[in-house]
């Protein structure tokens, strides 16, 4: 938040950073994105909030403000790929995880299952049908999300939909 001061007048005003807005619009729907691909809150929330980070840091090189949303739900992407990679060699090392990760406690044996299998999906599907379904983007945000055609979000779209009705047709 920039702050904006009248010395003369000795008025002081608050100029919001645009980016306060969009944290108060986005940051549910971003947790929620994260907690697809990662099954605790709190490094969720710690996605997310680096997110915001790397978007107020890069704010200015921004060149489209509006754009500020897809560059948010990559950044979560990203940091949940990383975490992801992270967990793959703690499990390779398990002498580098002093403690295991907890799990989602609230969410229903149904969600469960859909999440597990929507995270043995390769990475471009899981992330297509994620951003499709889960925050109900249009093809073209999907796209510009994760820098790729939309010809090719479809693609992804569609097998990663006939590998989850493939691994979920025994439910």
């Amino acid at each position: 938040m920039s702050v904006i001061g009248d010395i003369a007048h000795g008025e002081v005003t608050a100029d919001p950073h645009p980016l306060e807005a969009l944290y108060h619009r986005e940051y549910q729907s971003l947790v929620r994105l994260a907690s697809i691909l990662i099954d605790d809150r709190a490094s969720c929330e710690e996605i997310v909030q680096d997110a915001f980070v790397r978007t107020l840091v890069a704010w200015d090189r921004l060149r489209d403000s509006a754009k500020g949303p897809q560059f948010l739900r990559s950044a979560v992407l990203n940091g949940a790929r990383s975490q992801l990679r992270r967990r793959a060699v703690v499990r390779r090392h398990p002498q580098a995880a002093p403690q295991p990760y907890a799990s989602m406690e609230s969410a229903s044996v149904d969600h469960h299952i859909l999440v597990r299998e929507l995270r043995r999906l390769p990475g471009r599907q899981r992330d297509c049908v994620v951003l499709r379904y889960y925050l109900d983007l249009a093809e073209r945000d999907i796209a510009a999300t994760l820098g790729i055609s939309p010809g090719s979000v479809k693609t992804h779209l569609h097998r990663g939909l006939a590998a989850l009705a493939e691994h979920l047709e025994d439910r």
